[in-house]
């Protein structure tokens, strides 16, 4: 999929907004079972019990193929939702994303069955030395021939931290200092350390690789020493399309210098809106083109042959949503325990400005106006998380899609479930027809990496992205082959760097 965005090699004029574009989906699932929509585990027609088996993975993988989906974005979570009551216990009984498996041992499977398919995996900054993720991230773009792409986050649960050893997280902006020498380490060991033409295979002169063209890093940084060599030969994408949900200004500015896919979340067009605004303008001031990151926004579509048949869709779905986990999933994403409040408690009522801002953000949602209660954002997160849910046949749904991406100038969305993988057929069957004869989505994949299937424009980071900085003899490389030197036993020595 390629539309008329200018290439990153070609600076965006100012104020420039592409012409009318196709629209992109990337189904988002977990490796668990309630990801977005508690109890719609019960449903009959529901699979996401079957999470910890390959099959599922595989055919759905198929599946989001057909329907020429970017990716499939596999979220994750190192930790429990223990806000709500204290405890996690709810969070057990209604399956809210715990329990949970890894997300990169499902993507060999996946590829393997598949050609185009983007795979886009949530991994944290704050629980693992970047040193070993590198090479575990270079090993998929290898195995999946360069389509894969890797979500950044800094983590948001104080379990987490807990089970790390920790009290708590670091602060908001601490944790985003703390991710930026992270990407700083990768960027070195996936764009420094070899260079693309590194790997030989000369079988007569007997060299594999050229050691001269294979650099020890040399990082010494508040937070990581990583001296050493990256342990993988160059992928095809080098590093991995980078994906950033980060909604904050300082998550913005982290997106804005380092994503290539940016989520979002937002209840109302005129938020959306807004908030897209916001990324592509600090895109600008990173040096960047206001294109030159795709923004996918949180939605769920439940459709059908008929209106009236999605409606009726929709109505036994929602019967089986359950209102206990979407507070778990609510107490935890806002850090405050709704079960300290009467259901029936209008919202305005607890303490709380994360809370009271979110609320305000659901209440342009309201066409009545009213005031909101804890039951109120029960009900909303019951199907979907923190996205609105479309409702509709294809053409009703394809004509919505159609508005929120002129009226807010996003790329696309990030497609979460009802049940799995009904929903994500009931897209493939309905609305993307639907949007093929309005000539807004293309469902032939462009070859290459899921870089280039993106922006068309190559497999490699462009060079205006903060990481293509750190190649070889980039400005912002600390490589300095002059120090370097083979000691007696023929081991390469840095001096002031090894010990």
């Amino acid at each position: 999929m390629s539309d008329s965005v200018p290439s990153a090699s070609v600076p965006t004029p100012p104020g420039f907004v592409p012409a009318r574009r196709p629209i992109r989906f990337n189904a988002f699932d977990m490796n668990c079972v309630a990801h977005q929509s508690p109890g719609l585990w019960r449903h009959p027609a529901d699979r996401s019990w079957d999470y910890n088996t390959l099959d599922y993975w595989v055919d759905l993988a198929r599946l989001l193929e057909t329907g020429g989906f970017d990716g499939l974005f596999i979220a994750d979570v190192l930790g429990t939702y223990d806000v709500y009551a204290g405890t996690d216990e709810a969070a057990i009984r209604q399956g809210a994303q715990i329990p949970v498996n890894d997300p990169l041992l499902l993507v060999s499977a996946m590829a393997h069955v598949t050609e185009h398919l983007g795979f886009g995996i949530t991994t944290g900054t704050g629980f693992e030395h970047p040193y070993p993720f590198a090479r575990r991230l270079s090993t998929l773009d290898h195995l999946t021939r360069g389509r894969i792409g890797w979500n950044v986050v800094t983590g948001y649960l104080p379990s987490a931290a807990r089970n790390m050893g920790d009290d708590d997280q670091l602060a908001h902006d601490s944790r985003y200092d703390h991710a930026d020498e992270y990407l700083t380490v990768l960027y070195k060991l996936w764009e420094g350390s070899w260079e693309r033409d590194a790997v030989r295979r000369d079988r007569a002169a007997g060299v594999f690789a050229d050691p001269e063209k294979v650099h020890h890093i040399g990082h010494r940084g508040e937070h990581f020493t990583v001296p050493g060599i990256h342990l993988s030969e160059p992928s095809p994408q080098g590093s991995p399309v980078i994906y950033q949900a980060g909604a904050s200004p300082r998550g913005r500015r982290f997106a804005a210098q380092n994503a290539e896919a940016i989520f979002v979340a937002a209840p109302t067009k005129a938020i959306l809106r807004e908030t897209v605004s916001k990324i592509r303008d600090e895109l600008v001031a990173a040096g960047r083109g206001p294109y030159d990151a795709r923004i996918y926004t949180l939605l769920t579509i439940i459709t059908d042959s008929t209106p009236e048949a999605a409606r009726a869709k929709a109505a036994d779905y929602q019967r089986h949503a359950s209102a206990e986990g979407s507070l778990v999933f609510m107490s935890g994403w806002m850090g405050i325990d709704l079960a300290s409040y009467d259901l029936d408690e209008p919202i305005g009522n607890v303490e709380s400005n994360a809370i009271q801002s979110a609320v305000a953000a659901f209440q342009q949602a309201s066409e009545s106006g009213d005031e909101w209660t804890v039951r109120d954002i029960a009900a909303w997160g019951g199907i979907g998380g923190m996205g609105p849910v479309l409702i509709g046949s294809g053409d009703e749904v394809a004509e919505a899609l159609e508005s929120w991406v002129a009226d807010t100038d996003v790329d696309g969305f990030n497609l979460a479930y009802a049940i799995t993988p009904g929903t994500f057929a009931d897209v493939i069957t309905h609305v993307v027809p639907a949007l093929e004869r309005r000539g807004l989505y293309h469902r032939d994949y462009v070859p290459g990496t899921l870089r280039h299937k993106l922006f068309g424009r190559g497999d490699l980071l462009p060079d205006n992205h903060r990481g293509a900085s750190f190649r070889v003899g980039g400005p912002a490389s600390t490589i300095d082959d002059s120090i370097r030197e083979v000691g007696a036993h023929g081991r390469l020595v840095a001096p002031g760097v090894l010990r």
